[in-house]
């Protein structure tokens, strides 16, 4: 028989043994960490450098993703959309090596909103395309915009070459830079980006160097072929069935409450998702791109089969996702996307609500939706233009053998804490408190986690602010029998003017706090261990009333030190 191609390819390529897979494997997901840390210790602003609003990736040199470093789901969205894009979209004739991509547009680029910047690099060997690396970060910029549409969102970028050869396109630097509002944060923030990126493209060689660029492609190869029949045989553990569940949603940045249903069908080993009905994308910044859809369906797969997965592309080959064309979970141009992590966070809960019956062991109750606190202004001792940014933390729902999480990011936007003191002195901001809210998380068996109240105050100059979320209406729901958690909400000092749709402004001395939505209770709160309603009591987790009324403690068991 003549030898085919497919034979061919088959003889040519390097057999590896499973060892030397899980080493290099592991080495290509320690390349996305380190190039995590790189940004991080390099970055220049706090959204960066102190709450690590960034994420890494290497992928193969067909843009699948070989490794990504565990940091915020969400970003999974832009990452794999860049990469298709560049790949199926721009000239690679004369690609070479410092070549560097940037973009951030949601429909041209595959980003999920303009805030995030990508940087994408080729990783050349014996000149020999083998890889690519690409980081993205958070900037906090263009602020103090409305948000209609996404042309008044800020500055869009199709995926264009920042660096030739390794030399900076200066012109195109400064066409970003002129139209970002904190400029000298930008240009070092796109520093540590590109310092990551090399520092990847280093280590990828260094690989290479070790194990050879054929070795090291084929167990990348074998690696995605391990993932993939991981999560077919995790798949396969759910029982085959269709499973549906629907709730309201709501925010603060439309006055319509959205009804959203997912329904998910199990055949085998693969899952499917459908999101029937979802609303038509509004003139408002909470629509989804489809990348954005995947992200957060690909994270709630994740935690609900194996937590420990590798998330490279043979993890997503049997998962399948659907939802209308220009809805808010399908966008379309030019619709707004902003605040796309706003209904990502409830598509996540209502996964886990879906599956309830039959995983009961492996989801939580709601838990705090998207919920933001932003200044902006002139800074009163440097003169210049601040953004402080923040994904306000609140708390995790119940679960089925522990009490949700108190304080905490949750689902697609882990974001760290930005800690008073980095805040105070980098911002003309003083925070006035920062506190846990007694009887905020949702009764049950195992409780929903306290949510946090933060109040801010602005300093010797007037801010624009934009301030709230979701759940300010519909609180966190509970699942098989907890209760919901409490609803967030926006509080002013005296006054201060009315925000509408989340923005306003407040003059010197003035205050805005932020409370979460407080996460909700797993199982029936009267099946709760009344030891663990009492530590609640001490700890003033919950309040007296609560322990009586809801948990069903009787007063006299209650200890005279916690009876005023």
């Amino acid at each position: 028989m003549p030898e085919t191609s497919a034979m061919r390819k088959h003889r040519d390529r390097v057999a590896v043994d499973p060892i030397t897979v899980a080493v290099i494997s592991s080495a290509l997901s320690t390349i996305a960490e380190e190039m995590g840390k790189a940004i991080i210790r390099a970055a220049y602003s706090t959204n960066i450098k102190e709450r690590q609003d960034c994420s890494t990736v290497v992928f193969d040199a067909a843009g699948e993703t070989l490794a990504l470093a565990e940091h915020i789901p969400i970003h999974l969205g832009s990452l794999i959309g860049i990469a298709s894009y560049v790949l199926a979209n721009c000239d690679l004739s004369d690609l070479q090596p410092g070549d560097v991509f940037i973009g951030n547009d949601a429909y041209t680029g595959g980003g999920t909103h303009l805030n995030d910047f990508v940087l994408m690099e080729p990783v050349f060997y014996k000149e020999k395309l083998v890889a690519w690396v690409a980081n993205l970060a958070h900037h906090s910029d263009f602020v103090d915009r409305s948000h209609a549409h996404i042309f008044q969102e800020g500055l869009r970028i199709p995926p264009v070459r920042l660096y030739r050869a390794g030399a900076l396109q200066k012109d195109v630097q400064d066409l970003i830079l002129l139209n970002c509002q904190v400029p000298r944060e930008r240009i070092n923030d796109l520093r540590a980006q590109m310092a990551a990126n090399r520092l990847g493209v280093r280590r990828y060689q260094d690989l290479c160097d070790k194990y050879g660029a054929e070795t090291v492609a084929e167990a990348a190869h074998e690696a995605l072929q391990s993932t993939e029949r991981r999560t077919r045989a995790g798949i396969a553990q759910i029982p085959d069935g269709s499973y549906s569940f629907g709730h309201p949603f709501d925010t603060n940045l439309v006055d319509e409450i959205l009804d959203l249903k997912v329904t998910v069908d199990v055949r085998g080993d693969e899952i499917f998702f459908d999101f029937p009905d979802a609303p038509p994308q509004m003139r408002a910044p909470i629509n989804m791109v489809r990348t954005a859809l995947l992200a957060t369906v690909y994270f709630a797969v994740k935690t609900l089969i194996d937590p420990g997965i590798p998330v490279n592309g043979g993890f997503y080959r049997p998962i399948h996702v659907t939802a209308p064309q220009n809805s808010v979970l399908n966008a379309s141009a030019p619709a707004a996307v902003y605040s796309r992590t706003d209904i990502a966070g409830r598509l996540v809960d209502m996964i886990f609500a879906a599956l309830a019956p039959i995983l009961p062991e492996r989801v939580a109750a709601a838990s705090t939706g998207g919920t933001l606190l932003t200044s902006s202004g002139t800074h009163p001792r440097t003169g210049r233009f601040y953004v402080y940014n923040e994904m306000h933390g609140g708390s995790m729902g119940g679960r089925a053998s522990k009490d949700g999480l108190d304080g905490v990011q949750v689902n697609t936007t882990n974001t760290a804490n930005l800690p008073v003191e980095a805040l105070e002195i980098e911002h003309p901001i003083m925070i006035d408190s920062y506190e846990l809210v007694c009887d905020s998380g949702g009764p049950g068996k195992f409780r929903g986690g306290m949510t946090i109240r933060r109040q801010a105050r602005v300093i010797d100059h007037n801010a624009t602010i934009s301030a709230g979320g979701t759940n300010s209406v519909i609180p966190p729901f509970g699942i098989l029998g907890g209760h919901p958690g409490t609803v967030a909400r926006v509080e002013l000092s005296p006054g201060a003017s009315a925000l509408n749709k989340r923005s306003g402004h407040l003059d010197a001395d003035q205050w805005v706090g932020m409370v979460a939505a407080g996460g909700g209770g797993y199982g029936d709160p009267k099946q709760r261990d009344h030891a663990l309603v009492l530590r609640d009591l001490r700890e003033e987790r919950i309040s007296k009333t609560a322990a009586i009324e809801i948990y069903g403690l009787d007063a006299g068991e209650i200890p005279p030190d916690l009876r005023g």
